[in-house]
């Protein structure tokens, strides 16, 4: 059992469906009024360009925090991403959180016609981008906005630990040409988040742990949701998806517990659910205020 360090829930959404400006700045203000807390945007080829959707995204809204959730890195110039990151972050008042990631589908370099370097190359220049970033604020002597780190494996989270505010956990690992291979239990969730706080030290604390949620299902018969889930995950019996920390499936009550047992279990007090689910999560919200 891992303590909880008092903070209070953040709940936030990851938008990735393009969109025309209306129907963006229409969802934006329905996250906000359903009560989410934070607008996040994907940054994969095909979906909306992240730094002008958190622009608008703040035209349109008036309280909830902007979140890339997680710039592809490697696709920048460190320079350059420091400095649109300082201007966005002045465009939206300071409300940005600003996402980091590596990248990792290799069909996106392919489709940028960028090459697709190693993973140990990838991460190299995210912390040369962290060191950009660091010195941009610093020569405007302002704080930079709060820096969300998360991955899977051990280099990116001792990165995480190091420099992040926010550290986030996918619950899924990848190929290296960037499918899905495998999504954590229990288990390996756990020594996951005891390798951070490792990792961390005192500053463990201080950081904030998000669980980026795969799916949420919303339903009366939550044992044949589970079935019927198994046709994603095969290798998996309806019993082993019900411990999967990044699924949520029941009754709204149940919902609710399971992310409560996920705060008491693992830490985290921030959950980021998918567009797809922005709606059936919302229900659960005012039972976990």
């Amino acid at each position: 059992m891992i303590a909880t360090t008092g903070r209070e829930f953040r709940f936030g959404v990851n938008m990735m469906a393009p969109a025309k400006r209306a129907d963006w700045v229409d969802k934006c203000r329905k996250a906000e009024q359903l009560g989410y807390d934070v607008i996040a945007v994907a940054d994969h080829i095909g979906m909306p360009a992240p730094f002008p959707a958190i622009v608008l995204a703040a035209e349109a809204t008036e309280r909830v925090r902007l979140c890339s959730f997680v710039l592809n890195t490697s696709f920048y110039n460190p320079v350059l991403l420091a400095r649109d990151a300082a201007g966005t972050d002045q465009f939206v008042d300071g409300r940005l959180d600003l996402g980091l990631g590596t990248g990792y589908v290799k069909a996106e370099f392919d489709a940028a016609g960028l090459p697709f370097p190693g993973p140990g190359a990838r991460l190299d220049h995210l912390e040369h981008a962290i060191a950009e970033l660091r010195k941009r604020f610093a020569d405007e002597q302002r704080p930079p906005p709060p820096l969300l780190l998360g991955g899977q494996r051990d280099r990116m989270l001792r990165i995480a630990a190091r420099e992040a505010d926010i550290v986030g956990f996918t619950g899924v690992s990848f190929t290296r040409d960037g499918a899905a291979a495998r999504t954590s239990g229990p288990v390996e969730l756990a020594e996951r988040v005891e390798f951070v706080r490792a990792q961390a030290g005192s500053r463990f604390a201080e950081l904030e742990l998000n669980l980026l949620v795969q799916h949420v299902q919303v339903t009366d018969d939550r044992r044949g949701a589970l079935e019927e889930l198994r046709a994603l995950a095969p290798d998996r019996t309806a019993e082993e998806l019900a411990e999967l920390p990044v699924l949520l499936v029941g009754t709204l009550d149940e919902i609710a517990e399971q992310v409560r047992s996920r705060r008491e279990d693992y830490g985290f007090t921030y959950f980021t659910v998918m567009e797809k689910d922005l709606d059936a999560f919302s229900a659960v919200l005012g039972r976990l205020r």
